[in-house]
């Protein structure tokens, strides 16, 4: 029966596991409670190909417990209340069960709140993995009761060095050329099955057992996409994104978006970054952009990929072409710096609670908006006049520009300096 290389290579120890050193090394803190053979519930969450799965089923052997293995893909809360059932009847007879939960973040709130009670009584051992940031992905219930261990990238000499160890459990060892080894490397960003998977097509389509040259790669492997995205690429192409469409420039921002998800990036990662720009560069100018970039994020939690990605382009083209205004980011940084330089904040009297009025000294009365024509009146709200808003005239920022001048007069002429001066 047929078996992928990377299960065929698979190390059987926790010694033989290369990479996550700030998790597996001596002394760190995964190590520690695999070589105790004591832990608790846990959520493995990081990018594919970095060893998830592999050290929960260590972690399962070195206690000897029943290893059993759903995806949330596929299960639903019968398959856990299944599982469970079982794990009490194998605990009657002192053997403990390792519920390995892939995709755990594919559970609905409801579903996810099913898993609680056999954490808390102790039923089995949850191992849940994710390549989804759980502080976003899951119930605060449920990640308060988990021990959370982030998996990274593996690095190119690691790749490597998990290639050289395929090749000598195969007894294929030296077939590949440094260079054919390389570019191997170099296709897989950082996960390792996606490696070893690319080292079993190569290997099958030059079976006479001649070192492998990488031209033999590059005709292997064909036009299948291995984009290379490691951890300063992620950064990198994040950043030409965010430049895109703060640029206003749609074609650029969907080819940055395309080659992010090509690379299987994180689309709440793009979501949240969009949301960040849509408050920073788009602002005053189209308030709706702040809704378009959190309805996208929204929507894309609930629909998932690959169809998220309409979701994300029509966010992209949305905020590219929408006007562009930073006045709210001028603003806070403005007020902050101000209140930096002039640390003895003294409220106002008439603005206080109503409870300190009584012991004021001040004649100066609360003006109750409502109580005027259009709902305003000019009074005093802060104890200096100063201007940190400074509205441009973009968009829809330009009648608030009109409604300000209106309001306040003189607060707000025509023209202003850098740093908002007269």
């Amino acid at each position: 029966m047929y078996e992928p290389i990377y299960r065929v290579v698979r190390p059987s120890d926790i010694e033989e596991v290369v990479g996550q050193s700030h998790l597996l090394a001596p002394g760190a803190p995964l190590r520690v409670l695999i070589e105790r053979g004591e832990f608790p519930s846990m959520l493995f969450y990081g990018p594919p190909g970095t060893g998830k799965t592999l050290v929960a089923e260590i972690m399962a052997h070195r206690i000897k417990a029943n290893f059993v293995k759903l995806s949330a893909v596929k299960a639903g809360t019968q398959d856990v209340r299944k599982v469970a059932q079982e794990a009490e009847e194998l605990k009657k007879w002192g053997k403990d069960t390792v519920l390995f939960l892939d995709e755990i973040h594919r559970f609905n709130r409801a579903q996810q709140d099913v898993l609680l009670p056999y954490i808390e009584e102790g039923t089995l051992v949850l191992v849940g993995a994710s390549t989804e940031n759980p502080i976003f992905a899951l119930n605060k219930a449920l990640v308060s009761r988990l021990m959370v261990f982030e998996f990274k990238p593996l690095s190119e000499e690691e790749l490597k060095e998990i290639l050289l160890r395929a090749l000598k459990k195969l007894g294929k060892e030296g077939l590949l050329s440094d260079d054919a080894l390389s570019l191997i490397v170099s296709r897989a960003g950082g996960d390792a099955r996606k490696a070893l998977s690319m080292l079993e097509l190569v290997l099958k389509a030059n079976p006479e057992g001649e070192t492998i040259t990488d031209a033999q790669v590059q005709r292997a492997l064909g036009e299948t996409t291995y984009l290379r995205y490691n951890r300063d690429e992620h950064y990198n192409v994040i950043s030409a994104f965010i430049k895109s469409v703060r640029g206003s420039d749609p074609d650029a921002a969907l080819y940055w978006l395309a080659v992010m998800l090509e690379a299987g990036e994180d689309p709440l990662y793009i979501t949240r970054r969009l949301m960040i720009l849509a408050a920073e560069d788009i602002g005053m100018a189209d308030p709706a952009a702040i809704m378009v970039a959190t309805s996208a994020h929204d929507a894309v939690s609930q629909v998932g990929m690959p169809e998220g990605e309409l979701i994300l382009a029509f966010a992209t083209v949305y905020l590219a072409t929408a006007p562009k205004s930073n006045s709210c980011y001028l603003a806070i940084r403005r007020a902050r710096e101000w209140v930096k330089r002039h640390p003895n904040v003294k409220v106002p009297e008439h603005l206080m609670d109503s409870h300190a009025w009584e012991k004021r000294s001040s004649k100066e009365r609360y003006l109750y908006p409502h109580d005027y024509p259009e709902g305003f009146v000019r009074q005093r709200y802060m104890p200096w006049e100063e201007v940190f808003y400074i509205p441009k005239e973009l968009g829809r920022e330009a009648k608030v520009a009109e409604k300000l001048k209106k309001l306040w007069g003189e607060r707000y002429p025509e023209k202003r300096d850098a740093e908002g001066k007269r």
